[in-house]
């Protein structure tokens, strides 16, 4: 038998091909969290996406890990929150924030945190279905491509975003094939720039940011080592480690992040960005493992050593005509209460509906202006958050009357005189704990992470004013259907079984919840839909109809008559608003049909019930 000889292959700048020659609705640039969601919604939604990343695999280290309620509300929308709860670590493993010494030596502190405190615990369960989780990027990645690729998602690895071209009816983009080195185009009618915190697609769109940059440098070291003797008896995601040197840039402190129970671990240490990280030798690593430990009696193995830079960035305009930047692309900042990856699920969730709709037919491309609207409020708050939170650690030092760590003699005598009786003592320790519970708005900011009110194009304000917090708004969710909010989760029953009222919307679908007395919108509903092409839920609440209310929770917390109406996104936000039943039906679709017609970008706004208020988009602490 012969054999053809092997072709000399050309040189990579031969391999390059002019025309295009994959073809897409929408081209997705990442498969971190942003660009993993965006791919898995669009394709659940049942549009046409490919998602391409310039490396081999997906994440090969932890990064992002705490997975907050509203993440978890996306990822049961999608039907996977089942699946991500049984690799993650559980909710009661997460809360013992504990500040010390070392991992074996004198705790300063702790603080119950992500909703475990007993008081606490209750307004997270009265808030959400669905639980925090600990899920490092290497959980949720995967999890979320493969179900995207089963929705029918193109992925493709070892393929680098190289540029790309808008017209009036698309985006040319071109890529580089990193295995071959063959450029060529993919034409898509919008692309979607999740390449993290170095985005290319960003950088290209020459998008606008704000916040000083870089203003810090820190170590991540993974490694393998069992301490569950350490720590079994307070389990939590983080430990806090005040030792000299330990608030110099990083995160404020030392920390040692538990990856998995008990035996995956993160050291984050800070160092000077101006003069570039240390060299990272085994010595190096062992040392600064060995300190926070707080002994040398264990045993470890280093699956990695990394320095990353510590952002306060943000990105005040979030796309450009049929381009959009979601996640860390535009939204820069360190890793402080845990918002990263959580922020970045819900941009990408709050535009895929939005795409998916356009690309449908269903919705004008001005809907698409509601993106930016919407988003990059919320891009500059965790930004301006995480920063804060940084620098809300500084308060441990000055209670211990401390401006740095500098002198370890002076150091320790303070933690010293936190031990001692009589009034310099007492005035220490009581200090202490006023630090230490500050932190509740690093490790219980409920509210940063639900208070979201949209205003844009794609909500219609009632005339009603916004309603106040009756709380502290970054501390504490506080639920309302004002226009603009998430719709409030209750427990109703469907067929007596018990059911929340997010499960009762979403899944692509607009929806429309009444009660006794509406059965005008579900009408028009019915009839708008089928000659819109709409997939429109209906839902009914009250005794004897389809959905009932026997715990009278949603009659409490849906600010509607019971024959009023709520019109709720695919994203779970409540659209519009009508406090009451029309006079007739066909008044209930006359006003459905604006509403509609407003929401999705073809037409004006309906006109409220009562004096029209202006319409701002109103973020917790900010």
């Amino acid at each position: 038998m012969t054999h053809d000889p092997v072709p000399t292959p050309p040189a990579p700048e031969d391999l390059v091909l002019e025309d295009p020659v994959l073809e897409t609705d929408v081209l997705v640039v990442g498969t971190g969290p942003a660009g993993a969601s965006a791919a898995l919604f669009l394709a659940t939604y049942g549009t046409r996406v490919m998602v391409v990343t310039k490396y081999g695999r997906l994440a090969d280290s932890p990064r992002a890990h705490i997975t907050n309620q509203r993440t978890m509300e996306a990822l049961r929308d999608m039907g996977l929150e089942d699946a991500l709860l049984a690799e993650a670590t559980p909710w009661d493993s997460m809360g013992n924030t504990t500040f010390c010494t070392s991992l074996a030596g004198e705790e300063l502190g702790r603080i119950p945190s992500w909703g475990t405190d007993t008081a606490r615990r209750a307004r997270y369960e009265l808030q959400s279905p669905c639980p925090m989780v600990d899920a490092p990027q290497t959980i949720t990645e995967p999890i979320l491509v493969q179900a995207a690729q089963e929705r029918g998602a193109t992925v493709r690895f070892d393929t680098e975003y190289v540029d790309h071209v808008q017209d009036a009816d698309g985006v040319t983009t071109t890529v580089r094939d990193r295995l071959t080195g063959a450029t060529y185009r993919v034409r898509s009618r919008y692309l979607v720039g999740a390449d993290g915190a170095r985005s290319r697609v960003a950088e290209h769109l020459d998008l606008p940011y704000e916040g000083p940059g870089a203003v810090g440098g820190s170590l991540s070291i993974v490694f393998e080592a069992d301490l569950s003797r350490f720590v079994a008896h307070r389990p939590s995601v983080l430990y806090w480690m005040l030792q000299p040197g330990a608030e110099r840039e990083g995160v404020g402190l030392g920390v040692l992040r538990m990856i998995k129970p008990w035996n995956e671990w993160m050291v984050m240490w800070g160092y000077e960005v101006a003069a570039g990280p240390p060299e990272l030798t085994d010595e190096f690593v062992r040392e600064l493992a060995v300190n926070l430990v707080g002994t040398d009696d264990f045993e470890m193995r280093v699956k990695s050593a990394s320095p990353w830079t510590v952002n306060h960035h943000y990105a005040t305009t979030l796309a450009k005509g049929r381009v959009f930047c979601v996640g860390d692309a535009v939204h820069r900042h360190p890793p402080t209460n845990g918002l990263g990856s959580n922020t970045s699920i819900q941009d990408s969730y709050n535009l895929a509906w939005k795409l998916a709709h356009v690309v449908a037919g269903t919705a004008d491309p001005a809907l698409l202006d509601s993106y930016d609207a919407e988003r990059a409020p919320v891009a500059k708050q965790i930004v301006e958050r995480a920063n804060q939170s940084i620098a809300d650690t500084g308060r441990i030092l000055a209670a211990l009357e401390l401006e740095d760590t500098s002198d370890p003699a002076r150091l320790e005598a303070q933690l010293e005189l936190r031990k001692a009786p009589g009034a310099d003592g007492e005035r220490v320790r009581a200090a202490l704990r006023e630090a230490i519970a500050y932190k509740q708005y690093e490790f219980d900011a409920h509210g940063v992470e639900h208070n979201h009110r949209y205003a844009s194009g794609a909500v219609l304000p009632d005339g009603t004013p916004e309603p106040e917090y009756a709380l502290d708004p970054e501390l504490y969710a506080q639920p309302t259907t004002w226009p603009g909010a998430r719709i409030p989760h209750t427990w109703v029953t469907v067929d007596g079984a018990r059911t929340s009222t997010l499960d009762l919307v979403g899944q692509g679908r607009f929806a429309v919840v009444t009660g006794i007395g509406g059965e005008a919108w579900v009408d028009a509903a019915r009839e708008l839909g089928t000659e819109l092409g709409l997939d429109l839920t209906t839902v009914a609440v009250g005794p004897g109809r389809p959905v009932e209310d026997p715990y009278g929770t949603w009659a409490d917390l849906r600010e509607t008559e019971d024959s009023g109406v709520l019109l709720v996104r695919p994203d779970l936000h409540v659209a519009a608003r009508r406090a009451s039943a029309p006079a007739t039906s066909a008044e209930a679709r006359e006003w459905l049909a604006q509403a509609l017609s407003a929401v999705l970008g073809r037409g004006p706004a309906v006109a409220p019930e009562g004096p029209e208020e202006p319409a701002e988009a109103v973020l917790a602490g900010v």
